[in-house]
């Protein structure tokens, strides 16, 4: 008889959880922070939320409410900021981290899930931005992607020395760049270059990089993604990147019908029941 009334009462909290989606919860769970799952399928138990401004750095596109991590990302990022203001590089614009309680976005990225992925401008202010430049902040972008071509004039020693010291702490698994920063990055002569495997190339990322961090330690459903290969990345593995040129837009394009994809339903069962708390 209880098993039957606690079965009745599991199937409508299910059924719930999949109707909701992830940007509908504006609070995180309870408890120790917890990654569940893999970068792009998952979600995020005990999210710490990062303060909209602190040492060194500000949130940008807060409204988003996309400010949200794993502690470790927290403290990562705090630890980032701070080096980047002892250094007199700038003022850090954090982006996207995660929602609330991790899981996928209706719109942008396909990871993001786990809290264990924060997205960094390239544009390094001298000056704290203002409230309405932080809503919809103007960004740098360092390639042209219509002629795929590096804006050296854009590139500074400053941003080289950012992407080193997010890339050298052990806490960092990988960094996306555009393939051709990655490029720029290789053809300096660094004393040490170990951290350079971790810079991989991805399309996209021209005015922001994108750091990924490890599973923390104790997160024993967080899914770890294989090392990057060995070596630096600089050599015939870059090379072996084509310049992605758009397709060319036809004078009357045909109007194309795009059906809308449906989100696919959280793998982790933890992730349901995150879905379907209050």
């Amino acid at each position: 008889m209880k098993y039957g009334l606690l079965l009745s009462l599991l199937i409508p909290i299910s059924s719930y959880a999949l109707d909701r989606s992830w940007d509908e919860i504006t609070v995180p769970s309870k408890g120790a922070s917890s990654s569940i799952g893999s970068y792009a399928n998952g979600c995020l138990a005990g999210g710490e939320e990062l303060s909209l401004d602190g040492t060194g750095y500000q949130v940008i596109r807060a409204q988003r409410n996309r400010y949200y991590g794993h502690q470790d990302m927290i403290r990562y990022l705090t630890d980032l900021a701070s080096k980047v203001d002892r250094l007199g590089m700038g003022q850090l614009l954090v982006g996207d981290i995660a929602m609330p309680r991790g899981g996928r976005f209706t719109s942008g990225h396909a990871s993001h899930q786990t809290g264990l992925d924060a997205d960094i401008w390239l544009r390094l202010p001298n000056e704290p931005l203002s409230k309405q430049e932080l809503q919809d902040p103007e960004p740098y972008p360092v390639v042209d992607i219509d002629k795929y071509r590096f804006k050296k004039d854009k590139w500074t020693s400053n941003h080289s020395l950012l992407i080193q010291v997010a890339a050298v702490d052990d806490r960092v698994a990988r960094i996306f760049v555009h393939p051709l920063i990655k490029k720029q990055l290789c053809e300096v002569s660094w004393k040490e270059r170990d951290w350079l495997r971790k810079v991989r190339p991805w399309w996209g990322h021209y005015y922001h990089f994108h750091v990924r961090l490890h599973c923390p330690e104790g997160d024993e459903q967080c899914v770890a993604q294989n090392a990057p290969p060995l070596g630096d990345g600089c050599g015939a593995e870059l090379a072996s990147w084509k310049p992605y040129i758009p397709a060319k837009k036809a004078s009357k394009p045909e109007k194309v019908v795009v059906k809308k994809k449906k989100t696919p339903p959280p793998k982790y069962n933890e992730c349901v029941a995150l879905l379907s708390e209050p």
